[in-house]
């Protein structure tokens, strides 16, 4: 499974590791990724996800799941996300 947030599509990032002698040598910084359960209001359901802590303050910031994933770049989504994406724009068209 690989390591990217499905909300916000952050993953892994690459740096260097500096001692005090100024060696540097290659690391990877992993995103703190966590598997939570998100309510959607409007298709009252809940989803399983794949979420950095990050993404989940800013998805709880910005008004829960469903305002988020109106807004969200469809390229940031995973396919689950956009799966419920869809869903969420056919339910409000109705």
């Amino acid at each position: 499974m690989s390591r990217i947030c499905e909300l916000t599509g952050k993953g892994r990032q690459v740096g260097c590791n500096v001692s005090h002698a100024n060696n540097k040598t290659k690391r990877v910084f992993l995103p703190n990724l966590q598997n939570v359960t998100l309510m959607s209001e409007a298709l009252e359901r809940s989803f399983k996800f794949r979420v950095s802590t990050q993404g989940l303050r800013s998805v709880e910031h910005n008004g829960g799941l469903d305002n988020w994933l109106l807004k969200a770049a469809d390229s940031k989504l995973s396919a689950r996300a956009l799966k419920v994406k869809r869903e969420l724009k056919k339910k409000q068209a109705a």
